[in-house]
């Protein structure tokens, strides 16, 4: 008589964990974001200030950033702008619930990859930093051959 085991097995991405930054003021918004990610496996460092992101960008070598716009004066600018600061390549996804043009465009123009509206669905978000994370390292490899 045989007995079979389960074990549950993180997706085979990559030969190292994906490391994310995730920064929400929001803490309901900052579990659920943060569950979704550590349930793929990857190594999440979220934050519910934007100044606590910024400190960890500057000790971490972070993947992939997920911010919250915060309110409609952009207060996740803070984070994107170090961000791309201290690498251009490195992927940075806006998350709102406050959809903004403004914020949108300033967004994009100080390197976002994406501006999405909350609640953004697992799915959603596990392809995003998925595929920017990859591109990113193809980019990192091909030029290092």
């Amino acid at each position: 008589m045989s007995t079979d085991v389960f074990t549950y097995r993180r997706p085979e991405f990559a030969a190292r964990s994906i490391k994310v930054l995730l920064v929400d003021e929001d803490p309901g918004d900052l579990r659920i974001l943060r569950l979704i990610l550590q349930g793929q496996g990857m190594e999440v460092f979220a934050f519910g200030t934007y100044e606590a992101g910024i400190q960890c960008l500057e000790t971490e070598p972070i993947d992939f950033v997920v911010v919250s716009q915060g309110s409609q004066a952009f207060e996740g600018r803070r984070v994107l702008d170090k961000a791309t600061q201290l690498d251009r390549r490195r992927p940075v996804l806006v998350v709102t619930r406050l959809t903004n043009m403004q914020c949108y465009i300033e967004a994009m123009q100080l390197g976002a990859v994406d501006y999405l509206e909350k609640p953004v669905p697992p799915a959603d978000l596990l392809r995003f930093v998925r595929g920017h994370v990859q591109y990113s390292r193809s980019r990192m490899s091909s030029r290092a051959a």
